[in-house]
């Protein structure tokens, strides 16, 4: 059975979540933050981050979008990154939510990764949540276009990466109460199964 290596307060709650709704056959083995740098999973996947999906013959996986699209090409349904209208539009709301939100997240979770002294790392995080409120308005307009339920109006696994990005946003100066759309989705979600056992699973707690 393949092996979905996980790490509390991590993007790879996403794929843990998709695993869940899918009821994928894929095992998952949550390590304890740190581990992730450690030789044993190093071997698994040099760029020592998470998530990575290992294979029964040894083969790894990386990459939280690679890694939705093995789980939804192999064993989801109609909206589970499948070549479908919802499936093209999960992928393409899954590449804004990576490469876009995830990444303007870098100065805040490493600020030193973008400048030495105090002062100028301090200007890299204001300039990042600046980028993120912008991103997080986006997002709360897209959320109410869909009617409010589900990010692409179904469910996909758009939510189950946006349903972090709503986690994230509370190490921030920002405050998920100025978006009541994403607010009320982040509770509403929480009151998913799988998402619930996905948070279990990674030793994570409601944030409702």
């Amino acid at each position: 059975m393949p092996t979905l290596y996980t790490m509390p307060g991590t993007c790879s709650l996403a794929a843990n979540i998709a695993v869940a709704w899918t009821e994928a056959p894929i095992s998952v083995r949550n390590m304890e933050y740190g581990d992730h740098k450690k030789d044993d999973y190093l071997a698994i996947n040099p760029k020592g981050k998470v998530p990575a999906l290992q294979f029964d013959d040894g083969e790894v996986l990386t990459e939280l979008a690679a890694i939705l699209s093995y789980i939804g090409a192999a064993h989801g349904t109609a909206g589970y990154a499948r070549d479908t209208k919802l499936g093209r539009k999960e992928a393409e709301a899954l590449s804004y939510m990576i490469s876009e939100v995830h990444a303007a997240y870098g100065p805040h979770f490493a600020a030193q990764n973008f400048a030495e002294s105090e002062g100028a790392q301090h200007e890299v995080k204001q300039g990042a949540y600046h980028r993120l409120r912008g991103h997080y308005e986006w997002m709360e307009e897209r959320l109410s276009d869909s009617g409010g339920g589900f990010y692409l109006g179904e469910k996909s696994f758009a939510d189950a990466f946006l349903y972090v990005l709503t986690r994230w946003i509370d190490q921030t100066p920002l405050s998920l109460s100025d978006y009541p759309q994403l607010a009320e989705f982040r509770n509403r979600m929480e009151q998913d199964k799988g998402v619930q056992n996905a948070l279990e699973q990674q030793a994570m707690e409601p944030m409702g």
